[in-house]
């Protein structure tokens, strides 16, 4: 808290300047834009359905207050209420005739009040409807879709860090005639729109029979022209001097890739292991095109089963939806101070 206090209350001088107020205003305006959406999901996870359909609408979750009265079996939604004389009262009400309601008031409960509708407004309060993240977990295979999830991210992670950092070390490290060719022709995939090849690899996927199984998620995108170039750059920064000392001291080129280039990589496989991780998590259109079966279904597959074809249900799509982001924030916690560096190391801008 110290640490946040003093980056927030410095300034230039001893008075305010200016230039200070212009860079909160601007501070605040980028987390507004970056954390604005983000703030409205969680809340909006915690409405009801009638709230999630409110004209204008609210922040907070909230719901129409209810009052138990003493000989009803339901609670009674409570109102404010002006009544004839101006005054104001809150009032419950116990039934609706067209444009007339019928109300009591809780602590006298043997007087009916007839008042107009257009009189009285509901009574709001904050409330957090749990059962939006509490219904689907026992309705449908969220944990099956977890675990698939889980399981497709974590090996698609290793294999990408695996193949890539091959790949760029013998691109960064070896001199063979055809190298900056090839170096060229993986970046030229860059420019080749998924859509273009998605018909051919599903139909080497069927072929080999991944159709319906995880493999079939997994490998096809393990090699990525971007987690090559950014492995390739970062290593052209070692010197070349640390490996030919390794080679003179009898290491092999599997000891010098495994045990020097890997963990002076470190960095740079941190930022394509958070790159890996948000691509795999998210990816949503593979996905469904190779697997039919729920329960080989990940997590943004299984959201796509709470839309029906006339009903959508908003509320658990929300609440699951902040589910599915706790684990990528939790990843990018954890590796964020390796960002920077990998970043500004590797020439990815």
């Amino acid at each position: 808290m110290t640490t946040v206090s003093t980056f927030l209350t410095r300034r230039r001088g001893r008075r305010l300047h200016v230039t200070d107020v212009l860079t909160y205003l601007y501070l605040a305006a980028g987390v507004l834009i970056m954390f604005g959406p983000v703030l409205w999901l969680v809340l909006s996870s915690f409405k009801t359905p009638s709230a999630l359909l409110e004209f204008p609408p609210a922040l907070l979750p909230t719901a129409q207050a209810t009052v138990t009265v003493e000989g009803y079996d339901t609670p009674l939604p409570l109102f404010d209420v002006t009544l004839e004389d101006g005054s104001q009262a809150r009032l419950a009400q116990v039934r609706r005739i067209g444009l007339e309601a019928q109300m009591i008031d809780p602590a006298a409960p043997d007087e009916i009040i007839s008042v107009p509708t257009a009189q009285r407004q509901e009574v709001r309060r904050v409330q957090f409807a749990w059962n939006n993240y509490t219904e689907p977990l026992a309705r449908f295979n969220f944990v099956t879709f977890l675990r698939n999830s889980v399981v497709v991210t974590v090996t698609a992670t290793l294999i990408t860090l695996l193949i890539n950092s091959m790949a760029a070390f013998a691109l960064s490290k070896y001199e063979f005639r055809g190298r900056n060719a090839i170096f060229l022709l993986i970046i030229a995939t860059l420019m080749i729109p998924i859509s273009v090849i998605l018909v051919p690899v599903y139909l080497v996927i069927t072929q080999i029979g991944w159709t319906n199984n995880l493999w079939g998620v997994i490998l096809p995108g393990a090699a990525t022209p971007t987690g090559v170039f950014l492995l390739r750059q970062y290593m052209l920064t070692l010197p070349d001097e640390l490996l030919d000392s390794a080679r003179i001291d009898g290491a092999s080129e599997w000891r010098i890739y495994w045990q020097i280039i890997l963990p002076l990589t470190a960095p740079a496989l941190a930022v394509l292991a958070i790159f890996s991780v948000m691509w795999r998590w998210n990816d949503f259109l593979w996905p469904l095109i190779v697997l039919t079966r729920s329960e080989l279904f990940t997590l943004q597959v299984g959201l796509n089963s709470f839309q029906g074809e006339l009903n959508i249900q908003w509320h658990y799509v929300l609440a699951m939806t902040v589910l599915t982001l706790l684990p990528v924030t939790v990843v990018f916690a954890f590796l964020q101070r390796y960002i920077t560096t990998g970043v500004a190391t590797t020439g990815l801008k």
